[in-house]
């Protein structure tokens, strides 16, 4: 009977960890920047508003700003099973970004710790 009970509590373990369909990895800039050049076809999403994005950007990126009651709507124009690597300004508003993508079933989403101020403080470049 324990012998039962412990693969029945390994199958629900099992299940859980490859049931989690997307995830959501922090990275610091030089690692982020990293990952983004060596990903084939990335998704570079800006969160924040047309005012910041307007102040500087990351090249190439796309402004799809959270606090948008469009949001979810837009995101759905990005391909899901190909990575997604968001920012804000600071880190907080990319994270409740990451996790509405995760709820949206988007497969890998990387999110630039402390946003674009570690991006600049790092010696980074942006466009404007």
């Amino acid at each position: 009977m324990k012998m039962l009970n412990i693969f029945g509590f390994a199958v629900i373990i099992s299940l859980t960890t490859t049931c989690r369909s997307s995830i959501t990895t922090s990275l610091e800039p030089d690692l982020f920047e990293k990952t983004l050049e060596q990903t084939p076809n990335p998704q570079l999403v800006d969160v924040r508003t047309i005012k910041e994005y307007a102040e500087g950007h990351l090249l190439g990126a796309m402004l799809i700003d959270v606090r948008e009651t469009t949001f979810e709507t837009l995101i759905q124009k990005l391909d899901k099973t190909r990575p997604v690597f968001v920012y804000c300004r600071s880190g907080k508003r990319s994270l409740d970004a990451a996790k509405i993508l995760e709820k949206n079933k988007f497969t890998l989403v990387y999110n630039l710790e402390g946003g674009i101020l570690s991006w600049k403080e790092k010696g980074k470049t942006v466009e404007q």
